[in-house]
């Protein structure tokens, strides 16, 4: 796969944050050697959060933010502010610009408390308007957008971060090479045209990386694919929609499990959605669930996030809940008044995002769960679905 074709989702994602006119969008451009943002020595220049995918070496594909100045004031300024935050959901690495020449403002000081966990650089721009001492730390340059000087320091920075990142698997560590892994995969109406979706990709790409032998076959082929083959599979993979017929198929000999799990497991989420799972039998009538998708597409009239699932939760929990509905980038700012949320996969949201939103509702007391894993409970086969990770079935609660 090119550096253009990886998806934003597994790029490190890389946010420029600061106060108005603090040079973010200069910066942002001149570390990307583009004209991703306008640039005026207006204040509040720019409106909404600005994005541009490249390659910094070593980290290699990346997704660069510039962001609306977070002191701006009134109703838009509300608004600008509101996207900063949004845009610090999915930052893995942070970049607080500051007018060298002014200094740490308090407006800084409140972004560094909202980083908290993610890695950030102190880059005080405008260092050629500046003289005298400038003294550096492990965390912090002197750089200026309008000359460049240490924009190359600054991206090895960055690239020093973005190397020291944990290398995530979905799959792969539990498997050796040689085994033989099947991928269910339907060809139906909610198949995209012409390719695979990107939790199958990953698997896919795991699997030959591991020198696995990967047989990809729809859920009617594989009672004749199981049959053909010398010696059962390591494991089967399905697609979540099939999950009863596909449990029905594959002897209880054989792991069974399926790509939104996995995927869960790739963005470092699995144990948390596994425990909202619970929720799901115990919804009364009148309670209130939010089914949200990361991605914005077609709605088929059998779709699954707003016909199938609600369909399936009122047969299962025997009541009849309101449902609401997101998708793509929207994520309602208060989740208090939610009894579950019941997510996709987050292909479309990289892991920061994703771990954001389960954090958050967490933070409310209201459980999360998955496509995958709300479907492999409601038809009793939760956990059969997490056989290959037998450390995680002692905390399955239902």
């Amino acid at each position: 796969m090119s550096l253009n074709e990886t998806p934003a989702a597994n790029r490190v994602h890389i946010g420029f944050f600061g106060a108005r006119n603090a040079g973010k969008s200069s910066l942002a451009n001149a570390v990307t050697g583009q004209s991703m943002s306008v640039v005026s020595e207006i204040k509040g220049t720019t409106t909404d959060a600005v994005h541009k995918t490249m390659e910094i070496l070593p980290i290699g594909p990346v997704v660069i933010i510039d962001t609306p100045g977070f002191d701006d004031d009134g109703t838009l300024g509300t608004l600008r502010v509101e996207r900063t935050r949004q845009a610090l959901a999915k930052t893995d690495i942070a970049i607080l610009t500051v007018d060298a020449a002014t200094g740490i403002t308090d407006t800084d000081r409140e972004l560094i408390k909202l980083f908290g966990d993610t890695p950030y650089i102190i880059a005080y721009n405008k260092s050629d308007l500046v003289g005298g001492d400038k003294a550096e730390t492990e965390n912090s340059i002197f750089v200026s957008a309008k000359t460049g000087e240490n924009i190359y320091r600054l991206k090895e920075k960055i690239a020093k971060l973005g190397a020291d990142r944990e290398e995530k698997t979905a799959v792969a560590d539990i498997l050796t090479g040689g085994d033989t892994v099947i991928l269910v995969i339907p060809i139906d109406e909610s198949a995209p045209k012409g390719r695979i979706i990107l939790p199958q990709q990953l698997i896919l790409r795991e699997l030959l990386d591991r020198g696995c032998r990967a047989l990809c076959c729809q859920p009617r082929e594989l009672s004749g694919t199981l049959e053909n083959l010398k010696t059962p599979p390591k494991l089967v993979i399905t697609d979540s929609q099939v999950f009863g017929a596909v449990s029905e198929t594959v002897p209880e000999s054989v792991m069974l499990t399926s790509f939104s799990i996995l995927l869960a497991r790739y963005k470092g989420v699995l144990p948390e959605l596994i425990k909202g799972a619970a929720r799901l039998k115990t919804l009364k009538s009148g309670d209130t669930v939010l089914i949200s998708e990361g991605c914005t597409h077609h709605r088929q009239c059998n779709d699954i996030g707003t016909v199938k699932l609600p369909g399936w939760i009122e047969k299962y929990s025997g009541a009849a809940p309101r449902f609401e509905f997101t998708s793509g980038g929207e994520f309602p700012e208060d989740l208090k008044k939610y009894d579950l949320i019941l997510h996709c996969g987050g292909c479309m949201l990289n892991e920061k995002e994703m771990q954001s939103r389960i954090k958050r509702a967490g933070d409310s007391g209201v459980p999360v769960v998955n496509y995958g894993i709300a479907i492999a409970a409601m038809h009793g086969i939760l956990p059969r679905a997490l056989s290959p990770f037998p450390d995680l079935r002692k905390i399955i609660s239902i």
